[in-house]
């Protein structure tokens, strides 16, 4: 089952003055261009992505919703918190590329209101840009980790198009594998063949 965005984008109209918490974030809604992530507080705006990076994570959605249990669902663009501070402190909200989450976190959210979270993703998703291999590579890297997301992929759009999967290694963070070009094959988080030379036609 694959969700897409269906909400129809908003104005930032007010952002807090200081560092923001993650309820605060969650209440500005949608941005006319481009979108929002929260570091320590701090309101981060990027650009929205190009057509070989949205190609590539739409093929990716298409291909792991075919392969992933029941129980799980592929989720595009959506707001993860990861749960790195505590309630009334300076947040930290990323937005992969995509997830797989437990498909009760959506039950969750749909009753509750609040923001996926990290404890419900099982597998997080960017699809790297130019102005984001830092981010990816580092940043993101150490966030996903510090917030126990079990497994942390990295497709870099540069020819040859590849996939770098990495999963928790305990205190050392995430242990990365040799990045793959063409097939990548794997049993967790679920068995996966994933075409990686397809990405992008």
């Amino acid at each position: 089952m694959t969700a897409l965005p269906d909400r129809p984008p908003r104005r930032l109209l007010a952002v807090a003055a200081g560092p923001m918490t993650v309820a605060q974030y969650a209440a500005l809604g949608e941005t006319e261009d481009g979108y929002t992530e929260l570091v320590n507080g701090r309101l981060i705006m990027s650009p929205s992505p190009i057509r070989n990076h949205v190609a590539a994570g739409v093929s990716l959605v298409v291909q792991l919703a075919g392969q992933i249990p029941h129980d799980f669902e592929v989720l595009y663009d959506i707001d993860v918190n990861l749960e790195l501070s505590p309630p009334g402190m300076p947040g930290y909200v990323r937005r992969p590329d995509l997830v797989v989450a437990k498909r009760s976190a959506g039950m969750r959210q749909n009753a509750e209101g609040g923001l996926i979270r990290a404890d419900e993703v099982v597998l997080a998703v960017e699809v790297m840009s130019p102005s984001s291999r830092q981010i990816d590579y580092r940043a993101k890297r150490d966030e996903y980790a510090w917030a126990g997301i079990p497994h942390y992929w990295i497709v870099d759009l540069d020819e040859p198009v590849s996939l770098a999967a990495m999963h928790l290694a305990g205190e050392f963070g995430y242990q990365e594998r040799p990045a793959v070009s063409r097939i990548y094959e794997t049993t967790e988080p679920f068995s996966l063949k994933i075409h990686v030379n397809r990405l992008i036609d």
